[in-house]
């Protein structure tokens, strides 16, 4: 274990990603090979090598299990590979996808054991079994191909061109060299490499290595991947006692044993100049070329090219909005100082401008930070598919997916907020909305193949996120009814198509009969509620019975910093979103209509909406009770709306928002509307109200 040891969490994290990187890449493949009914040899190369590149990433972090199950898939598509997709009969195409999506599975649920920290499984005896009777089963004569573990004849040529180079560069004292090569297309050889010197030092051997920042310079792994590494031995028998160690490596190509001639007493001088160059590595790797006839040196640019792009821990991007946040409040808290009250503006001509200069580049420090935290949401909506191919076979119904605006950007936090979200609401489409056999459908005009429609659009503020069925809908008197059992519904009143579907997402409710595999247990949309919610989004349904229905999730951009309207109650000085308000305006007593049931109302636009009075809410002390001296704010959250009454608009802010102390969740404040805080420029601290809560609790409230 002595290459976990001197690499750390980072090297468990690279393997973590670049494994579910592959993974997805593969379910996206498998997915569009099972719908055509075969693979391209594009595919079928491409999915050699991603198993490969799983064998060997799994061997360098001595993940046994699931290098042999990488090894034996890689040994299927060899075969397949050497002799085209017609080596599988076309009956036996589907055992050979449902063997992959296993495979996927497999990886996957291991993967998932490893973040946690649990073990793996290793009783995988029955999985390898039924791999190798599909082996068996489309291997003829002929196919089987052995590794000698020799270099072909070209490579063996190849680096035989380099051996006078590593002969000259053999440092004083380690005239005994070993060259290795590993497999194109492995990934992180600079890391592979070094668990190779890891090994080989832990068997008590005295060598040397180059490049010797291997294991510190990601920068060397297109270098390695090109001309491979070299090991120094001192003595030669522990250099023979090395090769085994390297030979059982899944991810070693080849190497080659390279002796300096013994050099004379008289040379010594020679001898140590080379020790000179030994110390920049770089030379004598360029001085070798590949299994190709073309010097590194001559590709150098392409090396540059491939680190272009580069992996960050989501942490550091956090701390990086963190600093960000609090350079926006300071920049405000420097140009709204007191200290320059009283001063004239011609004297501060040159402070305004610097002012100025500061904001502009204030904002694009923070437009830049912000993107470097936005993922498009594809990976969530890829995923989707693998669920309807899923559930479509298990529940025998026909559903295709199609996805709209995948390329669209959310924050990575968020992302990974609603991806169960989307993933239960697209389960639910299945099991309850599409039709449970094609004559249904047909006999109610639809196509045999109910289609699902995932959907993300950005309109600046936020991305709205829909979830679309053509099934069978939703039937609105049903819910009542179970509602009503449940005691969720008052019989004397009258709901709304909106209200009853609203009843969909409280706690507990269902409207399956039975519990089955995926529903029934009451557990869903009130979970998916409460998850979108928490990062500042909202779920709206709506459906028509006989022909779909839709769910509607409206996501904020990013929940670090966000654009705020300032107001003044009393003494207190809060924080309304400015995507949740309409319309601000002054109004007179005559303007407000007294209702006995809702009290305070006023008519916007042939609507009524309730006149809300932020200081009886909060109680706090306000500066004045006449409507008249105040100002209304129209807010909205989903469906929702209210006008806030408020003392005074201070202004337009760019607000950081702060959490609020974890203790003060024990007094249910967010519930009461308020979603967090932020530091103003004078130093004071602004309550961010929460539209959506506010709302819940002004209508839970007696006085409301």
């Amino acid at each position: 274990m002595g290459f976990m040891a001197n690499s750390g969490d980072s090297v468990l994290e690279m393997y973590l990603y670049e494994t579910n990187t592959l993974l997805e890449q593969l379910d996206n493949i498998m997915l569009a090979a099972e719908q055509a009914d075969t693979l391209s040899q594009d595919d079928v190369n491409e999915i050699f090598r991603i198993m490969h590149t799983l064998k060997g990433s799994a061997a360098m972090m001595e993940y046994e299990p699931l290098m042999t199950i990488a090894h034996r898939i890689e040994d299927l598509f060899y075969l397949i590979r050497e002799n085209t997709m017609d080596t599988v009969p076309e009956q036996d195409r589907p055992k050979l996808f449902d063997l992959l999506f296993q495979s996927i599975d497999y990886f996957r649920n291991e993967v998932g054991k490893i973040e946690k920290g649990d073990p793996l499984s290793t009783n995988i005896d029955r999985f390898v079994e039924t791999i190798n009777m599909f082996i068996d089963k489309i291997k003829n004569d002929g196919q089987a191909a052995g590794s000698s573990g020799e270099a072909p004849a070209a490579d063996q040529a190849a680096v035989q061109e380099g051996c006078a180079a590593l002969v000259e560069n053999a440092p004083a004292g380690y005239p005994f060299a070993l060259r290795v090569f590993l497999d194109e297309g492995c990934g992180m050889e600079n890391l592979r490499a070094f668990m190779i010197v890891s090994d080989v030092r832990d068997s008590g051997a005295q060598f040397l290595y180059e490049p010797e920042d291997l294991e510190s310079n990601t920068a060397r792994s297109p270098e390695i991947a090109e001309n491979g590494f070299t090991m120094y031995f001192a003595a030669e028998n522990e250099r023979k006692a090395a090769l085994p160690l390297i030979s059982d490596l899944g991810f070693v190509k080849t190497y080659q044993e390279i002796d300096a001639a013994p050099a004379p007493e008289t040379q010594e001088d020679e001898k140590q100049e080379p020790v000179a160059e030994a110390a920049e590595p770089a030379e004598p790797q360029k001085a070798m070329p590949a299994a190709g006839g073309e010097t590194a040196s001559g590709k150098g640019g392409g090396h540059q090219i491939r680190q272009s792009l580069i992996s960050v821990n989501l942490s550091k991007l956090d701390q990086l909005m963190a600093v960000v946040g609090e350079i926006v409040i300071t920049e405000t808290m420097v140009t709204a100082s007191p200290d320059l009250r009283g001063i004239e503006d011609a004297k501060l001509d040159n402070f305004y401008k610097s002012a100025r200069q500061l904001r502009k580049l204030t904002d694009e420090l923070q437009d830049i930070s912000m993107s470097l935290r936005m993922v498009p949401v594809s990976g969530t909506f890829q995923k989707m598919r693998r669920i309807v191919r899923d559930m479509g076979q298990k529940l025998g119904r026909k559903a295709q997916l199609n996805i709209i605006g995948e390329d669209t950007e959310i924050d990575k936090t968020i992302v990974d907020a609603i991806s169960d979200p989307i993933m239960h609401i697209v389960r639910n489409s299945m099991d309850h909305g599409i039709e449970p056999d094609e004559q249904m459908r047909i006999d109610a005009g639809k196509d045999p193949v109910g289609e699902i429609t995932l959907s993300a659009q950005n309109t600046g503020s936020e991305v709205i996120i829909k979830i679309e069925d053509d099934g069978m809908g939703v039937d609105c008197d049903a819910v009542l009814r179970k509602a009503l059992r449940q005691g969720l519904a008052s019989p004397d009143v009258e709901y709304s198509q909106r209200e009853i579907m609203n009843f969909l997402m409280m706690p507990g409710f269902s409207t399956n009969q039975e519990v089955t595999e995926f529903s029934g247990r009451g557990v869903g949309m009130d979970v998916v509620k409460k998850n979108v919610e928490t990062v500042g989004g909202v779920v709206t349904m709506s459906s028509e019975k006989g022909k779909g229905s839709c769910t509607t999730l409206k996501i904020p951009l990013t929940t670090a910093i966000m654009d705020g309207m300032e107001v003044r109650v009393g003494e207190s000085i809060f924080t309304i979103p400015i995507q949740n308000i309409r319309q601000s305006f002054k109004v007179t007593e005559k303007d407000i209509i007294h209702d006995a049931m809702q009290g305070e109302i006023i008519n916007k636009m042939g609507e009524f909406y309730p006149v809300v009075r932020l200081y009886d809410v909060y109680g706090i002390e306000p500066q004045s009770t006449s409507i008249s001296d105040g100002i209304l704010v129209w807010v909205e959250s989903s469906e929702n709306s209210c006008c806030l009454f408020v003392d005074e608009l201070l202004g337009k802010q760019q607000v950081v928002i702060k959490p609020l102390p974890s203790y003060l969740n024990n007094f249910k404040i967010k519930d009461a509307g308020i979603a967090g805080c932020t530091i103003l420029g004078d130093g004071n601290i602004s309550l961010i109200l929460d539209v959506t809560n506010l709302m819940g609790f002004i209508s839970g409230n007696a006085g409301y």
